[in-house]
């Protein structure tokens, strides 16, 4: 099962990078045509509306945009929730690899919820961190 951070989701509608909004796209594509299932863990979701809603008070996209943004790239991959269990997972993935609070919570969840590979530029890309391996799409 393959995940992406926020950072893709982000980068896919950001004009401001043309480069990275282009691999974005392409690996969003590309993802969801594998045999293997794409998930969205709920704290990408939450982080990519959180920056969605700033630039909306910052006049670069409107609530219409949001929404549309939101149906673009949270309908069709399943949202996947971490259980109470993540929070232990987390505080031992943070001991271990010095990791910060939500790195460790994302790589958590993804443990929890059995994603493989992780597409990220938040992480050491290369680098598998217990079940999950990172893959940074942008180099």
């Amino acid at each position: 099962m393959n995940a992406v951070d926020t950072n893709v989701l982000v980068y896919a509608v950001d004009a401001t990078e043309p480069t990275k909004q282009a691999r974005a796209t392409a690996i969003l594509g590309e993802l969801s045509q594998r045999d293997e299932q794409l998930v969205v863990p709920w704290q990408t979701a939450v982080e990519f509306l959180a920056c969605l809603r700033r630039w909306e008070n910052e006049s670069r996209i409107t609530r219409d945009d949001t929404h549309a943004y939101l149906i673009d790239f949270l309908a069709v991959p399943p949202i996947v929730f971490p259980s109470i269990a993540a929070l232990d997972i987390s505080l031992d993935l943070s001991s271990r690899y010095s990791l910060s609070h939500w790195d460790s919570m994302l790589l958590a969840a993804c443990i929890e919820t059995g994603v493989d590979t992780l597409y990220t530029e938040d992480l050491d890309a290369g680098t598998t961190y217990d079940s999950v391996q990172v893959v940074n799409p942008f180099v």
